[in-house]
């Protein structure tokens, strides 16, 4: 005796739903055709029976007691005595008979939580603070439901050992340069967990790595060592091609002594500009030598 409200396809429907886009990652079996068709035994189908009978006696109020309806983004897994009933139900309307059938909601939407953060020693030795955002979604219903007691407390378990056991192999540096790929990393390890219980980890994002203060200080001072260091380079390299360029001009005066005075004069007129009360204006000895032997 076989006793279900759902529709024939619906029936028709393997324990496991299929679900678009994701045959390539979903490869779970929950169980053998010989396992759906377990029997109840002779109470069971007793106790189903006198529950349609209530049903049809108190028709048609018992029928908003048989209706039910999800959402779009849900899903329902029905239980009929304790077994499953076939997949998961939705979006839209379903039927059950009560005092026999429960059923659970499954939220099919994009979850994201953050992970504490976490102190993780790394390879290097420094002690650090990483806290990251992972976000996940269920994928098969069934499997969320039968296969864990609670696959998102699950999943954030997962993701804050996951996390340590990671950046417990990799360098301060690394860990600085490379979170993208760390990232990466870290989502494909969540997957391979998660995908048994119907969950599917879409990405993860280290948010803050939290230096100790006195490595920040340390860093801060190599920074500045750096800094000034390649500023004296800077300032030598200048002082050398000015000294060039200085070079290079005083050999085109001494072939021209009218350009020296050229610039002596051009130097007044900047000066002047100025509007200074006293102008200081030097004469090489060279010029008024000239004028001596006059």
């Amino acid at each position: 005796m076989s006793i279900a409200l759902s529709s024939p396809s619906e029936m028709s429907r393997n324990k496991i739903e299929p679900v678009a886009n994701e045959e390539s990652d979903t490869k779970v079996i929950l169980q053998s055709d010989s396992d759906q068709s377990r029997s109840s035994g002779f109470c069971g189908y007793l106790l189903t029976f006198f529950s349609f009978l209530l049903v049809f006696l108190t028709f048609p109020v018992s029928v908003w007691f048989c209706m039910k309806i999800v959402q779009e983004y849900e899903r329902a897994v029905i239980f009929r005595l304790g077994q499953l009933l076939g997949g998961a139900k939705g979006p839209g309307l379903f039927w059950i008979i009560p005092c026999v059938d429960t059923f659970r909601k499954v939220d099919l939407r994009t979850v994201s939580f953050d992970i504490p953060p976490q102190e993780v020693l790394t390879k290097d030795s420094v002690t650090i603070m990483v806290d990251a955002v992972v976000y996940y979604r269920v994928f098969n219903p069934t499997v969320s439901i039968t296969k864990v007691e609670n696959a998102n407390h699950a999943t954030k378990m997962l993701a804050q050992t996951t996390l340590r056991t990671m950046l417990g192999t990799k360098s301060l540096a690394d860990i600085l340069k490379d979170r993208e790929e760390m990232s990466e990393q870290m989502e494909a390890v969540l997957y391979a967990a998660s995908k048994n219980w119907g969950i599917k980890v879409e990405r993860v994002e280290l948010k803050d790595v939290k230096l100790p203060t006195t490595l920040q200080r340390a860093m801060a001072a190599e920074a500045e060592a750096t800094r000034d260091a390649r500023a004296k380079v800077i300032a030598a390299e200048g002082e050398m091609k000015a000294s060039r360029a200085l070079k290079e001009a005083a050999d085109v005066m001494s072939q021209s002594p009218s350009a020296l005075q050229l610039r002596y004069m051009q130097t007044l007129t900047e000066i002047s500009s100025e509007r200074n009360s006293t102008i200081v204006f030097p004469l090489p000895i060279e010029f008024i030598s000239s004028f001596m032997k006059r």
